[in-house]
């Protein structure tokens, strides 16, 4: 049994990725993991890094909460649109309030490279998309998902054990379909 953190951001609660939180963490039930969501929509924070790394933010009590899930989690499924080949700024926000040196990672005298500290963890990436999904992976270069994967993933220890799982809207919204 795993413990399942889906982190969604859109800032919409109406939207389609609303719709892909509640079926995966049906499915997720179903399979005897243990689910807590993390809704951005629901939130009440200040997005905006104000001091950068200069000075610490107190953390908000939604991003205590959301704090104390990440921790719990196993396995952490992200779900948001791609908006601009990237994340919305709500999440890209969230990220940066959350994931933050000395929470997420911490630099040590012993390497230029920072210690991991959710090693263990794993993600997994739903994003809907306005583009076919190749147009995405290989033109826009997967903007959205190598920072989840690379820059919070790598820097934090968790892997990525479903990448770039796309849903293009617009395919799906054609007049034919």
């Amino acid at each position: 049994m795993r413990k399942v953190l889906i982190i969604n951001g859109h800032p919409d609660s109406e939207s389609f990725c609303h719709a892909l939180q509640q079926s995966y963490k049906k499915g997720s039930l179903k399979n005897n993991n243990q689910v807590r969501g993390t809704t951005l929509s629901e939130m009440k924070f200040n997005p905006n890094l104000m001091y950068g790394y200069r000075k610490r933010m107190e953390l908000e009590p939604d991003l205590l909460e959301a704090w104390d899930n990440t921790k719990w989690a196993d396995h952490i499924v992200w779900i948001y649109p791609t908006w601009w080949s990237s994340l919305p700024a709500l999440m890209k926000g969230f990220v940066d309030r959350l994931f933050l040196p000395r929470l997420a990672y911490e630099y040590t005298e012993k390497s230029t490279l920072p210690k991991k500290l959710f090693k263990g963890k794993t993600s997994e990436i739903i994003s809907t998309l306005d583009k076919p999904v190749w147009y995405y992976k290989y033109i826009m270069d997967d903007v959205g998902g190598k920072l989840l994967r690379v820059n919070i993933g790598d820097i934090c220890g968790i892997v990525a054990t479903q990448i770039g799982v796309g849903y293009d809207i617009v395919a799906q919204n054609a007049p034919s379909n």
